[in-house]
């Protein structure tokens, strides 16, 4: 299930042009929707750590973070992550790290950069294979962003659970008598639940009425993004 890019835009041009407010472009569009894909995406993070703070709900339909992981579930990924002279290098689609594995085996602890030598001077806490411990970093030698995994003797078998981005939508058209019309071909979908088109087409407002300048249409679709998201969470 996802959700169209053509009906989302369809829906913001049809709100904008019912009172003349104004026009947004095949390229505004693109990027507002990307950007909007991206906050409803990230509230997920944010709600899920809220609601697993709340009293569990047994009823099937409004355990609010199983619907959520719901949502998650086709974002969640693994992989195993190559060693590059002195780092493992971390998959350019990952959004949220999730467990880092050795030997399919053995957890690998995450810890802060500033802790590293405490741990390693301690004989309690300094890393072996049996008890590895990584530090995200920018390589010394490359600018990828990856984990260093200590001790540096692991440099091969290192596996992750991650979260993914999602891809970058695209409402692409082709010009008919002046006019643009949608291209299926050209365009890709949003990858949200079909249940966020409704948060989609509100956020993509309100950064149109920004970029036209009507703050009416940037108000009302602030007050009914609100709106929304005090009954979710009430």
């Amino acid at each position: 299930m996802a959700v169209s890019i053509d009906t989302v835009y369809q829906r913001v041009l049809a709100i904008l042009n019912k009172e003349n407010r104004g026009y947004v472009t095949p390229q505004e569009f693109n990027l507002f929707a990307n950007q909007a894909q991206l906050e409803v995406f990230e509230q997920y993070f944010f709600d899920l750590n809220q609601y697993s703070r709340l009293p569990k709900n047994d009823t099937e339909y409004s355990d609010l973070p199983k619907l959520i992981n719901e949502k998650l579930s086709k974002f969640k990924k693994s992989a195993s992550v190559s060693y590059m002279t002195d780092h493992f290098h971390l998959p350019s689609d990952l959004h949220k790290l999730g467990t880092v594995i050795y030997n399919n085996t053995t957890p690998v602890e995450q810890i802060d950069k500033k802790n590293l030598l405490e741990y390693q001077l301690s004989k309690l806490t300094a890393p072996t294979t049996n008890n590895p411990v990584y530090i995200q970093s920018i390589g010394n030698t490359s600018n990828h962003w990856g984990l260093i995994v200590y001790p540096t003797t692991i440099n091969a078998n290192i596996s992750i659970t991650y979260v993914r981005k999602p891809n970058e939508v695209t409402w692409a058209s082709q010009a008919v008598a002046g006019n643009a019309l949608y291209n299926a071909s050209g365009s890709t979908d949003f990858e949200l639940h079909n249940s966020e088109e409704t948060n989609l087409v509100l956020k993509i407002l309100l950064y149109a009425g920004v970029s036209i300048k009507d703050p009416n249409i940037a108000q009302l679709a602030d007050a009914k993004e609100t709106k929304k998201l005090t009954q979710e969470k009430s």
